[in-house]
């Protein structure tokens, strides 16, 4: 059975003297859904700052609920967020809709099961590992299921277009994703909204 750790959250011991909080499946349900919501209003919000190019704004969420919560619910974040985002702004349009929900969907279950796989004794060690890994398959996947769309359809698509659109285009975004990210995921855990990885 967990014991209690601190001010009282379950902890799990892993090898190596790892020491892990858990949360319950309610406030993992919260925090998810709460990621699922921001898929549309980061957008909305930063779109018309004429940031959104820039920031990918809707590739938060899904990576934070995977760190945050584990692969199923990243994944479930990431397939979800586009479709809310679509029925309540009409963006992304079909079929980039479904090139969405394949990247992002990647994302949330890449950085999950990698954060769940990786102990590097350091918070931040173990964010980037997972992170920068998820990110990269993300932009694969999604492109995968662009260029299988495009090429069924005799649209055209290129190796070029693929390098340009899904790294060469998003690599500020990255970047500021690489930065904010770890933050929140750091500042979250302080504040006990989320589990704490290693015993203080």
């Amino acid at each position: 059975m967990p014991a209690p750790l601190g001010g009282g959250m379950p902890f799990l011991r892993l090898k190596g003297g790892t020491v892990m909080s858990t949360i319950s499946p309610v406030k993992k349900l919260c925090l998810c859904a709460l990621c699922v919501a921001l898929c549309p209003i980061l957008p909305m919000a930063l779109h018309p700052l004429g940031l959104g190019g820039i920031i990918s704004p809707m590739h938060i969420p899904p990576l934070l609920c995977g760190l945050l919560v584990g692969w199923p619910y990243g994944l479930a974040c990431g397939l979800a967020g586009p479709v809310l985002s679509h029925l309540t702004s009409g963006m992304p349009n079909p079929p980039f809709l479904f090139f969405m929900m394949f990247e992002l969907g990647a994302y949330g279950l890449f950085s999950g099961l990698l954060f769940r796989r990786v102990h590097t004794g350091r918070l931040y060690a173990d964010l980037y590992t997972a992170m920068i890994p998820a990110m990269i398959l993300g932009r694969i996947v999604g492109g995968a299921a662009q260029a299988a769309f495009f090429l069924s359809t005799d649209k055209p698509w290129s190796l070029s277009l693929f390098v340009s659109g899904y790294f060469i285009q998003t690599a500020p975004g990255a970047v500021i994703h690489l930065l904010l990210i770890p933050t929140l995921v750091a500042v979250l855990t302080r504040a006990g909204l989320a589990p704490r990885r290693y015993s203080p």
